[in-house]
């Protein structure tokens, strides 16, 4: 977190906020002078004044002006009462004394992790962030053809807000529902942001060869823990290895993938992904392949539901269709990759893999039937 001192007042706002929206904030909530702050900042004045500017035009976007709405209302340090009541003059006071609590922005190394998460996603062909007013929920959804899409990543809505000002994402038509899309600077970021994770991954094994106990050592071990595919390196950030598979044909024309069976490993990765999105998760899903797949572990890290959902559906697929279903829905693995892990011939990744998705897609069935909870 970074502090903006303006008038003695100390606001603390996350390190992810860009510079202009620091400083329009600093106008426009506390009251700054467009002078003051090019003095603070050391620049003309006209510099300022087109900070400020250039996000106004932005607060059209539902996103970017809910962000600023909040960061707007971060808690304040050493602020009187005066001072206080002074920088909301023009505010709705009802809005003001609403109990319903204002959501917390993200720390930067939250925001990181989910914008990896997430952005990956938008990455696919035909995918975009819906984004619903009041929701504190948007997913990403990708069309898959035809007039069918399913849905891909769940995502909370103060992330949506921090992406969306980084101008990482974006939205040509705001609505009742909105739909936003990955930039070119959203790509950039992903880029850099698996290229660190990649350099702290690393960094570990080396601070591991040379008995090193750092902090940072310690932080590559924790961003492991979180993500169990970092250790598998920059994997495709375009697509995963199902929408590949959807668009090769079988010798009779149809698609070697069906709708239903990529909806099925999708619904499979949600949960994967879902089970990623609690506090300093540790779980390792390899224990559901050959070797621990009968197990029965059971683990108490991450959303309970989503975990229990996941498990069920591994322990189900059992060895071998487990080990394919695992690897290449969630860890994003190339077939030829998994080929290679498993000690299949080659090619034979693919026909595993759709067997698995159709025992996958009869679990879903049978479960849906006995009225289970299920993703989608």
């Amino acid at each position: 977190m970074s502090n903006l001192n303006v008038d003695g007042a100390v606001k603390v706002l996350p390190n992810w906020v860009p510079d202009a929206a620091r400083v329009y904030l600093a106008h426009t909530e506390n009251g700054c002078t467009i002078r003051e702050l090019a003095r603070q900042a050391g620049c003309h004045a006209s510099t300022v004044l087109r900070q400020v500017r250039r996000i106004e035009t932005r607060r059209d976007d539902p996103l970017v002006d809910a962000a600023l709405r909040h960061l707007g209302q971060t808690p304040r340090s050493t602020l009187s009462e005066n001072k206080a009541a002074a920088i909301h003059v023009g505010k709705d006071k009802t809005e003001m004394s609403a109990a319903k609590p204002m959501p917390t922005p993200p720390d930067e190394t939250t925001l990181t992790r989910e914008a990896r998460r997430v952005l990956r996603r938008l990455c696919e062909s035909g995918a975009v962030l819906a984004v619903a007013a009041e929701m504190e929920k948007a997913v990403v959804v990708r069309d898959t053809g035809e007039g069918g899409s399913t849905r891909t990543a769940v995502v909370d809505a103060p992330i949506a807000e921090a992406m969306a000002l980084q101008d990482w994402i974006a939205c040509d038509a705001p609505g009742r529902i909105s739909r936003y899309r990955i930039t070119s600077a959203g790509r950039a970021a992903l880029s850099r942001m698996v290229a660190e994770q990649e350099n702290k991954v690393r960094g570990f094994a080396e601070a591991q060869a040379g008995f090193d106990t750092g902090r940072e050592a310690e932080a590559a071990l924790e961003e492991v823990e979180r993500d169990p595919r970092a250790r598998k390196g920059r994997y495709l950030l375009a697509e995963s290895p199902l929408t590949a598979l959807a668009r090769r044909k079988d010798k009779d024309g149809t698609p070697f993938l069906s709708d239903v069976l990529v909806a099925a490993g999708e619904r499979l990765r949600e949960d994967f992904e879902l089970a990623q999105m609690g506090p300093r998760v540790a779980q390792n899903w390899d224990q559901f392949l050959t070797a621990g797949v009968e197990s029965g572990h059971k683990s108490d890290a991450g959303p309970n539901a989503a975990q229990s959902r996941l498990q069920a559906a591994l322990k189900d697929l059992g060895p071998g269709l487990g080990d394919v279903a695992l690897r290449c829905c969630c860890y994003l693995e190339g077939l030829e990759t998994t080929e290679k892990h498993l000690g299949w011939s080659a090619r034979s990744g693919k026909v595993v893999l759709r067997i698995a998705l159709q025992r996958l897609r009869r679990h879903y069935e049978e479960l849906s039937a006995k009225g289970g909870d299920l993703v989608g």
